[in-house]
């Protein structure tokens, strides 16, 4: 139990930037998706 602080810490560190990287990359592509002419989105 000695390493405990360790591995909750490396968790939650891991799960952070996961969680950051997903926000991020989220408004860049509504950010991107914007700027797109509407014959280029198929999914419209």
């Amino acid at each position: 139990m000695e390493d405990a602080g360790f591995i909750i810490g490396s968790y939650v560190v891991t799960f952070g930037a996961v969680a950051t990287y997903a926000v991020w990359l989220a408004r860049r592509a509504r950010r991107v998706t914007r700027d797109l002419p509407d014959h280029a989105k198929p999914w419209t």
